[in-house]
C-alpha cells in the first residue's frame, strides 16, 4: 500500500527535524501543485505535531500582468493561514532589462532574495519549499550534465546572508503522490506566467530520467537509493602524485 503524502511528510519533517518547537515557517507558495500541497499538509500537520510552530505563506509576484492570484488568496483563507504577495519586477528584469538568455538561474535568485526579505520583515525563520525526490533526482542529473558536480537538493539548508533556513518536507515524496493528493483533495493549481514554463533544461532532463524508468526496470528506485547512499559512494578520490 502506498504511503499517504501527509504521512511521508510526517516521517521527513520529524526524522531530519525540519521544524522545531517555537518555529516560525514560511511556505513558498508559487502556486504550483507542489507548493499549494505543501502548504495543506503543513497546515494539518500542526493541528497534531508534537511541538508548536507558526505558518505562514509567501508568494513572489514576478510582475507578470497574466498573473492572477486569486485561487491562492482564497485557498490560504480556507486554511486560515496568513498570506502575504510581495510584489516585484523580477519579470521585468530578467526579460527586458538583463534579456537573459537563460533566466532561470537569475530569476531564482531574485525570488529567494524577495523571499528572504519579507520573511525577515515579518520575523519568519524557516522556509519551506515543495521539491519532492524527482526534483531531487532532477537536480542531481542536471548538475552532473551541465556543471560537472555531484550535488542534489538538501532536507535543510542555512542562507547566512539571510538568516533564515530552507527546508523541504516533501523531499522523500515522489511526484505521483503529490499529483494524487492534489488530484484527492482538490487543490487549485495556478498556470506559471512565465514565458520559459516547460521549456527548460531542467524539463528537459526531468522527460529524460522519465523515457529512462520506461527503458530501464528500477531504475529509478535504484538512482534515488545511490543518490541517498552515502557509504556506497565510490568515487576517484585518489590523488595523483605530484
Amino acid at each position: 500500500m502506498k504511503k499517504s503524502l501527509s504521512g511521508t511528510l510526517r516521517k521527513t519533517v520529524e526524522t531530519y527535524g525540519l521544524i522545531q518547537e517555537g518555529d516560525r515557517v514560511a511556505v513558498g507558495l508559487s502556486g504550483g501543485k507542489d507548493s499549494m500541497a505543501l502548504l495543506l499538509l503543513l497546515k494539518r500537520y500542526q493541528r497534531y505535531s508534537p511541538f508548536k510552530f507558526h505558518l505562514e505563506a509567501i508568494t513572489v509576484d514576478m510582475g507578470f500582468n497574466n498573473f492572477n492570484l486569486e485561487a491562492a488568496k482564497q485557498f490560504c483563507a480556507n486554511l486560515d493561514v496568513p498570506y502575504t504577495i510581495t510584489q516585484t519586477d523580477i519579470a521585468k528584469v530578467v526579460f527586458e532589462i538583463r534579456d537573459e538568455k537563460n533566466p532561470c538561474a537569475l530569476c531564482a535568485n531574485m525570488r529567494r532574495g524577495a523571499l528572504a526579505q519579507t520573511m525577515n520583515e515579518r520575523n519568519l525563520n524557516l522556509l519551506a519549499l515543495g521539491h519532492h525526490a524527482d526534483d531531487a533526482l532532477t537536480t542531481m542529473f542536471l548538475n552532473m550534465l551541465y556543471t560537472g558536480k555531484i550535488n542534489t537538493l538538501e532536507y535543510k539548508s542555512y542562507l547566512s546572508r539571510a538568516d533564515i533556513h530552507v527546508i523541504r518536507p516533501l523531499l522523500d515524496a515522489a511526484e505521483s503522490q503529490v499529483i494524487g493528493t492534489v488530484e484527492s483533495e482538490r487543490i487549485p493549481v495556478l498556470k506559471s506566467p512565465c514565458p520559459m514554463d516547460k521549456h527548460t533544461k531542467r524539463e528537459d532532463v526531468a522527460l529524460m530520467l522519465k523515457q529512462l524508468y520506461k527503458e530501464v526496470p528500477n531504475s529509478r528506485k535504484n538512482l534515488l537509493t545511490a543518490m541517498r547512499n552515502e557509504d556506497k559512494c565510490n568515487l576517484f578520490a585518489i590523488r595523483p602524485i605530484k
